[in-house]
């Protein structure tokens, strides 16, 4: 997978067709439809301009994801991502209905403790 691979996918990612990330670039659709399809690469100009629209650049580039900061999450959450990413959909399908039934039991338990 490459630089262009990348990129259109974290544009679906963030929901934006190829006309609005360009815009989102500053560069023309025909520009965004060429770096997608791998045929040019995006200068630094465009790749800061996309990062602010909530791009992970480390991941275009370099195919890596950025490391989670802890800054907004907790390490045993950051830990629990690490892993989460490295599983199938299946069992992340089975990990998401088990974190649901545990914040609903847990729901259920802070609300019989208000009561």
């Amino acid at each position: 997978m490459g630089i262009g691979d990348r990129l259109k996918e974290e544009r679906e990612r963030l929901g934006f067709n190829q006309t609005e990330f360009a815009a989102k670039a500053g560069v023309s659709k025909n520009s965004q439809y060429n770096y997608e399809k791998g045929e040019r690469s995006p200068d630094a100009t465009c790749l800061a301009a996309i990062a602010e629209n909530g791009v992970d650049i480390l991941y275009v580039v370099t195919g890596e994801h950025k490391p989670v900061s802890a800054d907004w999450i907790s390490t045993d959450a950051a830990s629990f991502l690490v892993f989460f990413q490295s599983i199938s959909e299946p069992d992340r399908d089975v990990l998401f209905r088990m974190a649901a039934a545990f914040a609903k039991a847990a729901s259920i338990d802070a609300k019989k403790d208000n009561d």
